[in-house]
């Protein structure tokens, strides 16, 4: 694997149809990029104030899910789709994400020894290219990614947050984005529901109690996106700027972006109410985000 740790320097608007004349490349399949090509860009500076119950020692992409942080099962997945380059915007606590993955390789893979010589073997890294870049210990994301610009170097790029996994189709959402003419694609899902759902008739009858379900009348930003490189130009390195605040209500609002539905799971880590569905996912081997990556490595073998 290689290591590169230099350091550098609220909702948006629904999208719109009123795009700009697709480039000359449009109706490209996924068969015309290489994924490994294909860098991934993992937001994993902020403060993660609503958990922080456990974020006041580590920064919370790295709070443990299972056998690995909440960090390594997002690159997993990406991985499992082909995609070998990541660039992580590092912040507060941004030492910790460093010192674990000067450390990865020898906690990740099998080892066997001989006369005193250690060599690894099954590493889950050893083909990956991972750019740990400070951005800044207060800095917002639309920031953030400015200041990650220089290590973007493709037509195109991927983007998602530090917090949260899915069982999204990464290969149908990247063809998706190749055709769709527009410079940015978002994972559109369905919000967890928190409580249940009651069916009452009348006189105040309850017909049928039904338990959480991922709420399906609407839809909010799941990360996950894929942004033409020119989405760099929307934002900004010298004022601090959200990139859903500013950059991408700029992009909705121009018909540039557009929405790739997902009804399946999806989950964000903002509460210790999270963490525990997550990991009790794990616990019991039905963790959706590895169930789909299994099946994807699967159908290409």
């Amino acid at each position: 694997m290689v290591y590169d740790t230099r350091s550098c320097r609220s909702e948006f608007a629904s999208t719109s149809d009123n795009s700009a004349a697709p480039p000359e490349n449009l109706h490209m399949t996924i068969k015309d990029h290489n994924a490994a090509d294909i860098p991934v860009v993992i937001l994993a500076g902020g403060r993660g104030t609503r958990l922080s119950e456990m974020t006041h020692e580590i920064p919370k992409p790295m709070v443990p899910i299972g056998e690995y942080p909440m960090l390594l099962h997002i690159m997993r997945y990406y991985s499992f789709y082909g995609h070998r380059k990541f660039v992580i915007c590092l912040g507060y606590l941004g030492r910790a994400i460093k010192d674990y993955f000067l450390e990865i390789e020898r906690n990740t893979s099998s080892v066997s020894m001989h006369a005193g010589q250690a060599r690894y073997t099954n590493s889950l890294v050893s083909d990956w290219e991972v750019h740990l870049v400070e951005t800044g210990a207060d800095t917002l994301t639309g920031t953030r990614l400015s200041r990650v610009r220089d290590y973007i170097t493709s037509e195109h790029f991927c983007l998602t947050y530090g917090d949260g996994v899915t069982d999204l189709p990464l290969d149908k959402e990247m063809e998706f984005h190749l055709n769709h003419g527009r410079i940015g694609t978002v994972a559109a899902v369905h919000p967890p529901a928190r409580f249940g759902n009651l069916d009452i008739g009348e006189n105040s009858e309850v017909r049928a109690f039904v338990e959480k379900q991922p709420l399906k009348h609407d839809y909010i930003n799941g990360g996950f996106f894929i942004f033409r490189r020119q989405f760099l130009d929307y934002v900004n390195s010298n004022d601090n700027e959200s990139l859903e605040a500013v950059s991408l209500i700029r992009l909705a609002r121009e018909g540039q972006l557009s929405a790739f539905r997902h009804n399946g799971f999806w989950q964000c880590m903002d509460t210790l109410r999270d963490v525990d569905v997550l990991r009790e996912l794990c616990e019991r081997g039905r963790a959706p985000w590895m169930q789909r990556a299994i099946q994807n490595q699967h159908a290409g073998s």
